[in-house]
């Protein structure tokens, strides 16, 4: 079943166009990259998804209704949340306060401070302390913490990895399975292109905001995904 679709999707900033006519679909229960170089659109695609950007009401459908129109409040309240590159955290607030701005939409759902802490077994250690004074893995769980905590059924994560150490990057990915097999759908942009692929079931490549390939990421022509990517 298809959970989200775009439809000739595009987005400007101000007299500038981000993204050109994007198409893609989102099943329920999949897991789908969006990769591409810098600059490619992938950050701007999730933003217009997540009603940060304007967009035209059905260019953006949700369960085949048109969100386009909606405020990133409203879109929250219908079950899509955002992991934000660069974490965005509230320096004022504490690890749990942080966490605890997540409930703000009233979901129900499995996900609460007690199965944020268990996912992240070190955020309930820190939980009083300041979000901003922790680690930036610590702060990339918070973050992802936040957002499982408004319940949603599409998780948007832009850059889980940005930054971070290798050994980082492998805990939070391994994290990905058990949010999954809680019934959520994932859409992930990541830079590094193996760990989206190997994490991931399809992928959309990006290329200066048009879309240059889509396919399952078993058995695809990596050949074609290096000339989508480098737009030879």
């Amino acid at each position: 079943m298809t959970l989200l679709r775009t439809h000739n999707l595009s987005a400007f900033y101000g007299d500038f166009q981000a993204l050109f006519g994007i198409d893609v679909a989102v099943e329920q229960d999949e897991t789908v990259a969006i990769i591409g170089a810098n600059g490619a659109g992938k950050t701007t695609l999730l933003r217009a998804i997540a009603g940060a950007l304007a967009t035209a009401p059905e260019t953006v459908l949700l369960d085949g209704e048109p969100i386009g129109h909606k405020t990133p409040h409203e879109i929250v309240r219908l079950g899509i949340a955002m992991v934000p590159e660069g974490r965005r955290l509230f320096s004022s607030l504490s690890v749990e306060e942080n966490l605890l701005l997540g409930t703000h939409s009233n979901r129900a759902g499995p996900w609460n401070l007690r199965r944020v802490y268990e996912l992240f077994p070190r955020l309930h250690e820190l939980r009083r302390l300041p979000a901003t004074s922790l680690s930036g893995g610590q702060q990339q769980m918070a973050a992802v913490g936040r957002a499982l905590m408004s319940n949603p059924r599409l998780l948007l994560c832009d850059e889980l990895s940005l930054g971070l150490a290798p050994i980082v990057i492998r805990d939070i990915y391994q994290c990905l399975g058990a949010i999954t097999a809680e019934g959520t759908t994932v859409v992930l942009v990541e830079q590094d292109i193996n760990r989206a692929l190997d994490a991931s079931t399809r992928f959309y490549c990006l290329q200066e905001g048009r879309l240059a390939l889509s396919a399952p990421t078993k058995n695809f022509d990596r050949a074609a995904l290096t000339a989508a990517y480098f737009g030879m």
